[in-house]
């Protein structure tokens, strides 16, 4: 039987008044831009989640499709392409034919926020699309998060405090449930050039991650 795919925010979602005027407003200066709540990227019977923190203006938010048009979707599905998570080519565009394998890819906030950074109550508002995202999941065995706030958001969404496990770049954490939590710095372009994530850090930590799958049926 098919799965269903979760609920998701609304094209015209108003649950976060800031993010709904800031899509308004890029609605009207770039009206050939996605501009809308962008929707996880993945069949919903992979064994592992992907988490960012949030679409960027000129990425996802352009295109539709999470990391994708920016430079932190290069070194993320490059990398996921590598390690045989991906099939395909990543065009940095919807229509490239990129194909995920046993692998999903979302956000903990769905709206392009200002700055490329959210706010708390943002982040809380969206949670209950993680929640039924990861719900939705029925071979899910591993959620990697890409940077703290993506850790603190799964947490919650799994009805945890934030207090229950700390994020630590490469440490993997043990969930209720049976599920695991991975933790790396986000793949922004700002890390990378700041050398506080390389391309071998961040495979570093999608090896753990695979043996942790990997150990499972």
């Amino acid at each position: 039987m098919p799965l269903t795919e979760p609920e998701a925010p609304a094209r015209d979602c108003p649950l976060c008044p800031r993010l709904a005027e800031y899509r308004t407003t890029n609605r009207t200066a770039n009206p050939d831009w996605f501009n809308a709540p962008v929707p996880s990227f993945g069949a919903l019977d992979a064994k592992l989640l992907i988490v960012g923190l949030a679409p960027g203006v000129r990425g996802a938010n352009r295109t539709g499709r999470p990391f994708t048009g920016d430079f932190a979707g290069t070194l993320l599905y490059q990398t996921l392409l590598r390690f045989g998570l991906a099939q395909g080519r990543y065009g940095a565009d919807p229509n490239d034919g990129l194909a995920l394998r046993d692998c999903r890819v979302t956000n903990a906030v769905r709206c392009v926020p200002p700055a490329n950074l959210p706010v708390p109550t943002e982040v809380s508002n969206c949670r209950r699309f993680l929640a039924a995202e990861i719900t939705a999941m029925p071979r899910l065995t591993a959620i990697l998060a890409l940077g703290v706030v993506a850790h603190a958001a799964v947490l919650r969404a799994r009805g945890l405090r934030a207090s229950y496990a700390a994020f630590r770049h490469g440490a993997m954490h043990s969930l209720p449930g049976g599920l695991y939590l991975g933790d790396s710095y986000h793949v922004s372009r700002l890390n990378t050039n700041t050398g506080r994530l390389t391309e071998a850090m961040f495979e570093a930590v999608l090896r753990d991650v695979l043996k942790v799958t990997s150990a499972t049926t």
